[in-house]
């Protein structure tokens, strides 16, 4: 790294756990978790040292990275690619370019900025949509997102709000209807959803009864991870089965 490069510390100073990390940064970033700082590592963003028994040791400058493209994601709704330009600049000594001004992005250039398949850091996550926002948002019609809601496939927090899940489930729906689905098709898909969530739940259950933080971190951990297996797994399946169709 340049001299001039604000993240510029010894390579003693690499030290904190992954769950110390969390805990610096979740009063900024509440929905940060496990998954999406092990993301960013595989895309390069941060580079965390290693402890002889494999256990990651994260350096101050890694926290502030960290920061920095956790703040970018939240408040400009850039893509990787783009922040990874700024850090090698300001890696570099550099002046950044400049951030563009904050604002909601449309369905259109979530569609085009969204993280590559298969990760869990989805820009504006920690979003908190009003019904007539998922509707622009998602790209579905008002009366269509009744009956996502009344087949149980989306639910409104408390009532009143939408997270990024419903926008993503919306946002598919409203796609696949235009091959002729109708929400009512779709209700396998929240079942098949609710008993995969009921198996990683029993997995986890030796865990979250503990009230210890490192069990409970560690739950989380676990949870997310065999979250993501189960969906590569129905992936397959489903991929596998229509193959096998498709030829008989």
């Amino acid at each position: 790294m340049s001299e001039g490069s604000p993240w510029r510390r010894p390579a003693s100073d690499a030290h904190l756990s992954i769950g110390e990390v969390l805990t610096r940064l979740r009063p900024e970033f509440p929905d940060v978790t496990v998954s999406k700082i092990r993301f960013l590592e595989s895309e390069g963003l941060i580079e965390p040292a290693r402890a002889p028994s494999g256990y990651r040791k994260f350096s101050l400058r890694d926290v502030e990275r960290l920061r920095y493209v956790l703040g970018t994601q939240r408040d400009h709704y850039l893509p990787l690619r783009v922040i990874r330009e700024h850090l090698d600049a300001i890696d570099r000594g550099a002046r950044p370019p400049a951030l563009p001004a904050r604002s909601r992005p449309t369905s259109t250039s979530r569609q085009q900025e969204r993280l590559p398949e298969g990760s869990d850091f989805v820009m504006g996550e920690g979003a908190r949509l009003t019904r007539s926002e998922l509707v622009e948002a998602a790209g579905i019609a008002s009366d269509l997102l009744k009956k996502v809601e009344d087949t149980g496939l989306v639910r409104a927090i408390g009532g009143k709000w939408y997270d990024h899940d419903a926008l993503e489930v919306a946002t598919v729906v409203a796609r696949m209807t235009d091959y002729g689905f109708e929400p009512r098709h779709l209700r396998s898909f929240r079942a098949a959803a609710e008993r995969e969530a009921g198996l990683v739940e029993q997995a986890v259950a030796y865990l979250s009864g503990r009230k210890d933080p490192e069990s409970v971190e560690r739950a989380g951990e676990v949870a997310r991870e065999l979250s993501a297996l189960s969906v590569r797994l129905h992936t397959a399946l489903v991929r596998g089965a229509l193959s096998r169709n498709l030829r008989g």
